[in-house]
This record gives structure tokens, sequence and C-alpha cells, in this order.
């Protein structure tokens, strides 16, 4: 049997390497992972006012 100092090494050794490794995790309160689509008839057409935005992250001309 291993003294009790080489014991209580071994241990803080393992719960450092655990501390080291674990990421902590957020939790959003979502309502449901996927939410419901709305039904659809087949006269009512999908909206189309989507649309494309570019921005533009360079940064040419800073003051």
């Amino acid at each position: 049997m291993l003294p009790p100092f080489i014991i209580e090494q071994i241990r803080r050794r393992e719960e450092e390497e655990r501390r080291r490794y674990e990421q902590p995790v957020l939790e959003l309160p979502l309502d449901s992972p996927y939410a419901p689509l709305p039904e659809m008839t087949p006269d009512e057409e999908a909206p189309s006012d989507r649309g494309v935005i570019i921005i533009d992250s360079q940064v040419d001309n800073c003051i």
C-alpha cells in the first residue's frame, strides 16, 4: 500500500488535470429545439422579402 502523502499527491494531480480539461457549459433557455413551421396552403406563397446584407469588416481608412 502507498503512503498517504503519495495518495494525496496523486489525487491532487488528477483533480488539477480534470479542472484543466473541463469546459464550462452555458445552457440557453429555449422553448424547444426546433420551432414548428407554420402550415401553408398551396395557394399561399412563401414570403419573398428576403435579401442579402454585406458587411465589410475591413477597415481601410482609419482616422
